[in-house]
């Protein structure tokens, strides 16, 4: 992130320059300093907002009211129950496969597939493919226990492009034609409608456990393994396909409601009256963090912005 940048708009995809609209909403925040400690919570949360997140809309309305009461909420830091239990149940079906013992885990489903059909997408148990499987394993595992390291087999960048903590592949040594052979799998998907391409080590380190559309994800994955690298499906994560999430609609509603609250203005886009009563009475402080919310929300959505980040991650495994 360029330093123009402040590190609370580390979660947006960023034009190449701070455009008025970020310079207003910087400015905003210079005027109110210092912040209390429950304002800098709300915009840590706001920091923290991913839109591809597959409960994107009610983190939403989480913050809205967070700014309306002028009170962060209590976080449980527990996954939603039921993407807990689709990666607890993908985790132990793959495992099962690897070892052979799939007959314990056939009461198993995830997102409404059953066992035997997500692991029918691998065919026959191979070597290469027992090695490439454990990969996902261990990525979803991570998801479950933080405490468990995956090591990225292509992207050597962070959450947020910075730096990655150790060299791409270089946790795999002693397993390098495993991975050449993951990294050199290409999977032949769309991003946004058009014709792209996704290599299938890529994929596994982009396995994002939040995604809204992680179980579609496994799915392109675990065909890939199999040998289907031609799919009508596609492969998503934050930077990538981010445009398509069923949530976009909900979203840009609850900008535009942001928007006309911290502006004051009249508006003929569709905004939800159920917001503004959240957010109560204007204040100098809410109408910099609604400001903030929004123009998160937007930069995350905004397809220039989107297409230079997904640009910008192919170029990195080049």
């Amino acid at each position: 992130m360029s330093d123009d940048f402040r590190p609370c708009w580390q979660n947006c995809f960023l034009p190449d320059e701070k455009d008025e609209e970020l310079a207003a909403v910087d400015a905003m925040e210079d005027s109110l300093a210092p912040l209390d400690e429950d304002t800098a919570r709300i915009r840590q949360l706001i920091t923290r907002f991913e839109s591809c997140y597959h409960e994107a809309d009610k983190e939403a309305e989480l913050i809205v009211k967070a700014i309306g009461s002028g009170r962060p909420p209590t976080e449980s830091h527990q996954r939603p129950p039921k993407r807990k239990q689709e990666l607890q149940n993908a985790r132990a079906i793959l495992l099962a496969w690897c070892e052979d013992t799939l007959s314990e885990v056939r009461n198993r489903d995830v997102g409404g597939i059953s066992a035997d059909e997500l692991v029918s997408f691998i065919g026959e148990r191979t070597a290469l493919k027992i090695w490439q499987v454990q990969r996902v394993i261990d990525k979803v595992g991570q998801a479950l226990d933080p405490s468990r390291k995956y090591h990225n087999m292509a992207l050597n960048v962070g959450d947020y492009g910075e730096p990655g903590a150790e060299p791409a592949g270089e946790h795999y040594k002693d397993h390098s034609d495993f991975l050449m052979q993951t990294i050199e799998t290409v999977i032949h998907d769309t991003i946004d409608g058009r014709k792209a391409q996704i290599s299938l080590a890529m994929a596994i380190d982009r396995l994002q456990p939040c995604n809204w559309n992680f179980v579609n994800n496994v799915v392109v994955i675990l065909r890939a393994i199999g040998g289907d690298l031609h799919q009508d499906r596609f492969f998503a994560c934050c930077e990538r396909n981010a445009l398509l999430t069923p949530l976009g609609e909900r979203l840009n509603i609850i900008a535009n409601t942001l928007g006309a609250f911290w502006q004051g203005k009249e508006t003929d886009q569709n905004i939800d009256d159920n917001i503004l009563t959240a957010l109560g009475e204007k204040t100098p402080v809410k109408c910099w963090l609604a400001a903030s919310l929004d123009k998160t929300i937007r930069l995350q959505l905004d397809p220039v912005n989107v297409k230079q980040m997904t640009e910008f991650v192919e170029r990195l495994l080049k």
